[in-house]
């Protein structure tokens, strides 16, 4: 079942993590592109519980053995029993349960990983800290154990945080063993913002270096900070780790505040207790270039009303009357929402707070924010779930709330916790059975279920007019899109014009890609689920002789193309939205109808696969010219470069259709540059030339077939390569030889959805 404080956690990569007693189970949300089912698609991985106990570091293994004998055998009860029932000394339980499962789970900003995309760190019920990388797409990689790292540290420092502390005391005093324990014991931890910050190599150049922090809350109130370098690999990547105290007592939750003003980038971090207060502390980073933080701690909430803090959440809005922007915090207490809004002004920060009441008659358990409109959803284990839609006031703001009865959704349910997706287009509730006739349930079945928040129209116009501009950042918007047109089996009059419109006012890519998007579901809705699963053996006509039978090849094709359609709809879990009843009578409509009925929908989709080609091709070409433009900055005269230019410069050209005056213009300067050599690719079985006819594979004169790089139009001769996360298309792997402008196209996305590619 699900566990820890707050059990989901949705990334900006799609990906939603449910910590259990076993796992952190992530379900990965995809557009797919190539299967008709209305349902949603999501693909299943799961994070490992560690099989071994984790033991804080609090000094010599021999030491700590002996102190755990003697405060076990203690007469002093005070002692004895405090000991024995602590779990953070007995994580192993002995004769108690053992402590399985995880306690919270947090997901990085997206870019942070090797493949560009989020981080999870994830925190057992005992106390380990580790951050894990899912690289292959099947299986998840821990890439350290920040525990373990920070007890060393703690170990070599003496458990002294600076020179100037006092010597501490003996391990064998029990107030001492609980001082380091709690020293080190997370309570919760949480990403900040990417920054990025300027690295002067030995050659005078200037390059961008990424870097990320976590912040991670300890049970006596200190903070360390951990900074990493981005890609992030492993210890290698850690830059440094600083601990700030904070001087809170039972801190229960934590939040980075980031504010940007006048272009200067301002952070520290909030903290609340578990006794009521509420305060953003200062965090003082060196290292980082423009950037900011406060010059002392801001009180938000200072009452010790025992109303404990749950959960926290930040989110930067622009305020209309007063034309600047601002920080809106927000945080669960008890069943109340307590709310803050700070603002930077000439006269310092501005800070108003309020508390709403009335939500919820039991206290909130989960609190989810859409970061994108400022919208915040609470929920209590009753099955209500609460949104609250902030309304901008002349001074401050005031909310709006309505309630979703999640009962009229999915009958009687307990909520456990709840996230909203990055686009706000769904949300995700873990749910159990609730009481029925007033009885509660003899078993717990914990399931995630996801409830759409958007009407389609919505979607769509958020879509269109995306700031992101990436298909792969709004996968929860183009599922919405994705299920409608599957529902109705056309393209939407509107949003057809209002795209036209956006290709031909502004010629984005994106909206090319999106085009492609919308005309590949139309394909997929037009095309007629076979009637009978393919793999299933046909007992009637099993006796033909293979002789006598010729059409027996297109059969066999036509089978082993079924099995793993089949096989791949297997694998993935479902969570249905609801298929609708009347398709199945459409379909039956076509299948009665004679041959001459079922033409004019064989032409329809060779007409929606002809618009198809075009607007790959379209997109094929821009991208040839970007690759090209390249080649061009970073080539001298006559200069070889693994990339087939003289090939992508003929095809560009070989089409009469094409005109395109930038286009010709850069291929003339690279034509004079390379000076009448044309650098052929050969095949590396037979060393003949590679001719460049085709942007998908390239097939020499002996017939050896080599499929094409879509980043950089290379032959794939090598029998490893990456693919894209929707199997659009294929790519090379990096190789040492490769200069930085090579290595820095092949980390580009997909080019026609937008995916990264593993």
């Amino acid at each position: 079942g699900a566990s820890g404080l707050e059990p989901l956690a949705w990334s900006e990569d799609h990906r939603v993590s449910v910590s259990t007693a076993r796992s952190i189970a992530v379900l990965e949300q995809l557009s797919d592109v190539h299967s008709g089912g209305q349902d949603m698609v999501i693909h299943r991985t799961a994070v490992p519980a560690p099989a071994n106990a984790c033991l804080l570091k609090v000094g010599p293994k021999k030491e700590v053995a002996e102190c755990k004998e003697k405060f076990a055998s203690s007469v002093d009860p005070t002692v004895s029993q405090t000991f024995m029932l602590d779990r953070v000394f007995n994580p192993e339980g002995k004769s108690l349960t053992p402590m399985r499962g995880f306690k919270y789970s947090s997901w990085s900003p997206l870019g942070c990983d090797a493949n560009g995309r989020c981080l999870l760190a994830a925190l057992t019920m005992d106390n380990r800290l580790t951050i894990h990388a899912n690289l292959n797409r099947l299986q998840w990689v821990q890439l350290v154990d920040l525990t373990e790292l920070y007890g060393e540290r703690l170990y070599e420092a003496s458990y002294k945080l600076c020179k100037a502390d006092t010597p501490c005391g003996e391990l064998g005093d029990f107030p001492e063993f609980q001082r380091r324990h709690s020293m080190q014991t997370p309570v919760r931890m949480e990403w900040s913002g990417i920054c990025t910050t300027q690295q002067v190599k030995h050659n005078n150049e200037c390059r961008d270096v990424g870097s990320v922090l976590l912040a991670v809350l300890f049970e006596n109130g200190n903070i360390a900070v951990w900074q990493f370098q981005l890609p992030f690999l492993g210890t290698e990547s850690i830059t440094s780790c600083n601990t700030i105290e904070s001087g809170i007592s039972s801190p229960s939750v934590l939040s980075w505040w980031e504010y940007e003003h006048n272009n200067r980038k301002m952070s520290g971090l909030i903290v609340g207790s578990a006794y009521g207060p509420v305060k953003i502390l200062p965090v003082n980073l060196k290292a980082v270039k423009g950037y900011f933080t406060l010059r002392q701690p801001v009180v938000l909430w200072q009452e010790m009303d025992q109303l404990p803090v749950h959960s926290i959440k930040c989110i930067p809005l622009y305020h209309p009357y007063q034309k600047c922007s601002c920080s809106l915090v927000v945080a669960a207490r008890g069943p109340y929402v307590f709310w803050c809004l700070l603002l930077i002004s000439k006269a310092g920060l501005n800070v108003h707070n309020s508390h709403v009441t009335g939500l919820h008659s039991l206290p909130i358990v989960s609190m989810t924010a859409d970061k994108q409109n400022g919208t915040v959803y609470t929920c209590s284990s009753d099955g209500k779930v609460r949104q609250l839609i902030p309304i901008f006031t002349d001074v401050a703001l005031k909310f709006e709330h309505q309630l979703i009865k999640l009962s009229e959704v999915f009958g009687s349910v307990r909520t456990h916790g709840i996230a909203v997706s990055p686009c706000g287009a769904y949300l995700a509730v873990v749910t159990t059975e609730g009481m029925a006739n007033g009885l509660h349930p003899v078993n717990k079945n914990y399931q995630v279920q996801f409830v759409t928040l958007k009407t389609f129209e919505e979607a769509a116009a958020q879509l269109l007019e995306s700031s992101v501009q990436n298909l792969f950042r709004q996968v929860d918007l183009t599922d919405l899109v994705r299920w409608k047109i599957l529902k109705d089996k056309h393209i939407p009059q509107f949003l057809q014009e209002a795209l036209d419109k956006k290709i031909e006012s502004c010629g984005s890519t994106y909206f090319w890609r999106f085009k492609l998007f919308l005309l590949r579901i139309l394909y997929q809705s037009m095309q007629k689920a076979p009637s009978e699963a393919m793999w299933r053996p046909s007992h009637e006509d099993a006796k033909i002789l293979i002789s006598d039978s010729p059409g027996m090849g297109s059969t066999e094709d036509d089978q082993e193309e079924g099995t793993s359609k089949q096989a791949s709809k297997q694998s993935l879990c479902d969570t249905g939205k609801g298929v609708d009843i009347d398709d199945t009578a459409e379909d039956s409509l076509h299948q009665s109808s004679d041959t001459g009925g079922r033409e004019p929908m064989e032409e329809k989709l060779l007409e929606i696969q002809a618009q198809i080609e075009a607007v790959e091709m379209h997109l094929t070409r821009e991208h040839m010219k970007r690759v090209l433009g390249e080649v061009y900055l970073h080539t001298w005269i006559t200069e070889n470069t693994s990339i087939p230019t003289r090939g992508v410069c003929d095809f560009l050209m070989s089409d009469d259709g094409y005109d395109d005056r930038t286009a010709r213009v850069l291929i003339g300067h690279i034509l004079k540059k390379m000076n009448k050599q044309t650098f052929p690719e050969h095949c590396s079985l037979c060393k003949e030339i590679l001719p460049f006819t085709d942007r998908r594979q390239a097939v020499c004169s002996n017939g050896h077939i080599w499929l094409r790089c879509f980043l950089t139009y290379q032959s794939c001769q090598s029998l490893v390569y990456r693919r894209c996360l929707l199997h659009d298309s294929i790519a090379r792997h990096p190789t040492p030889e490769d200069p930085e402008w090579i290595k820095r196209l092949l980390q580009g996305p997909c080019t026609f959805c937008d995916s990264p590619v593993f």
